[in-house]
């Protein structure tokens, strides 16, 4: 699939901003390809909102960042309808969310309100003012970046909203002192988002997209991701396991990670490699599991085990 060479070079150019970090770079990739939404939880200073700017570039495609905070509006994110004076007539304004990559920083930071207002775009592809219902861009993708629970002053993103985003990663701090100190020495040498240039366009991404809906998955495949999301709802420390539209996230992803590793057909190992990503922010621990210690990644891996893995 030569069309996935396009892909690593987007690769290799964010990871000329963002350093030791490859394997969240592809599951933010991953989730553009598959029609997703990705959500950021990490503590201040570790490079989320850098990578949303450095994808958007790097694909050249339009790109707004709203930066929430306890008074945003639900307008300023779908846009409002505003009289026109000289004309006579309303008129759309058009909100962020009208881009191919929106930022929404720190959404855990504003009202229930104002997170909500994301849902139907997020879900539908359109948002509906006043109203009307305006379609947004073929390649919309929310990234939305969240601090820890923990900290002061966040509102908990409900569980319909953590469903609707195909992925949740963290960042994390770099690994190596040599990643952190290259890290420091080039934004020392001047700010490289400033000189990122794009390798691909919109168009292209979009081509992709349509291309990878050829990559092959077997029903077994569909069968094994299906019944790890069953298993999770199954399990009693969970009071809310896995949705099926978690499974259809799977799958779609499974495509894509397929098709960026340049093979025609998903395998097993794509299903299990994103389980976690996909699927642990949708699992909600019951008050037993959390007296008793127990953790989501050790319920995942539970269903994982438990699971037979189909032999193709």
């Amino acid at each position: 699939m030569p069309q996935s060479d396009t892909l690593q070079k987007i690769i290799f150019n964010m990871e000329t901003v963002i350093v030791g970090k490859r394997n969240i770079i592809e599951l933010a990739l991953i989730a553009l390809l598959s029609d997703g939404h990705l959500l950021l939880e990490d503590v201040p200073g570790v490079g989320k909102t850098t990578l949303a700017k450095s994808l958007a570039q790097s694909v050249k495609c339009s790109f707004a960042r709203i930066q929430f905070t306890p008074d945003t509006l639900p307008s300023d994110v779908t846009g409002m309808t505003v009289y026109n004076m000289q004309t006579g007539e309303f008129r759309y304004s058009a909100g962020a969310v009208m881009n191919d990559i929106l930022l929404a920083d720190e959404i855990n930071r504003t009202s229930p309100k104002t997170q909500a207002s994301l849902l139907e775009a997020m879900e539908e592809h359109q948002i509906t003012v006043d109203g009307t219902t305006y379609p947004l861009p073929e390649l919309f993708m929310v990234i939305a970046t969240q601090n820890p629970i923990e900290q002061l002053g966040t509102y908990r993103l409900p569980e319909a909203q953590m469903d609707r985003f195909m992925m949740k990663v963290s960042m994390g701090y770099p690994e190596k002192i040599k990643e952190e100190t290259d890290i420091v020495r080039r934004i020392m040498d001047g700010e490289p988002l400033k000189k990122l240039l794009p390798v691909t366009s919109k168009e292209d991404i979009i081509y992709i997209k349509e291309e990878i809906k050829k990559v092959i998955i077997h029903e077994d495949i569909i069968s094994y991701a299906v019944e790890i999301a069953r298993h999770t709802r199954r399990n009693r420390y969970l009071t809310l396991g896995a949705s099926p539209r978690a499974a259809i996230a799977l799958t779609r992803a499974a495509r894509s990670r397929a098709y960026l590793l340049g093979r025609s057909y998903v395998t097993p190992e794509d299903i299990t490699v994103l389980a976690e990503p996909v699927l642990m922010h949708r699992l909600v621990l019951s008050s037993e599991a959390r007296l008793e210690g127990k953790k989501e990644k050790d319920i995942l891996q539970e269903a994982l085990h438990q699971t037979k893995v189909p032999i193709l």
